[in-house]
């Protein structure tokens, strides 16, 4: 597993403790997801984990973004996906959901897709959580 980026945990916790609800969204099994995310010390701050392997296509196909939206209820564009990785900003796009990128170093957008709603240098650094 790879670890948390040093500012995850408290970032994660400042968005939990804020009243948002947390959920992941991975290519991995769900049996893989939850390892890694108990070892990371963070499952209890998410209210899902999700995966792609649920809906068998993988991101950036449309259909684990739509089974997300579908997992909270609510609508497309109430579900942002925050990612540092452009093909995974680029397919939630696509599938109509609102996104931010995460700029960590040496990750760049893909400068033939849509931008993203937000654009930032960690996960709170936009909303100074």
């Amino acid at each position: 597993m790879l670890p948390l980026h040093p500012e995850g945990r408290e970032s994660l916790q400042r968005l939990h403790d804020a009243g948002l609800h947390l959920a992941t969204l991975t290519n991995s099994t769900l049996q893989v997801a939850e390892g890694q995310m108990t070892n990371a010390g963070v499952k209890e701050l998410f209210k899902v984990v999700l995966s792609a392997d649920t809906v068998k296509k993988l991101k950036p196909a449309p259909e684990p973004y739509q089974m997300a939206v579908k997992s909270f209820g609510v609508g497309v564009k109430d579900i942002p996906l925050v990612a540092a990785h452009a093909w995974d900003v680029a397919g939630a796009l696509r599938a109509g959901c609102a996104a931010a990128f995460v700029a960590r170093p040496g990750m760049v957008l893909d400068p033939l897709a849509a931008k993203p709603d937000v654009i930032g240098k960690g996960i709170t650094h936009r909303y100074g959580f």
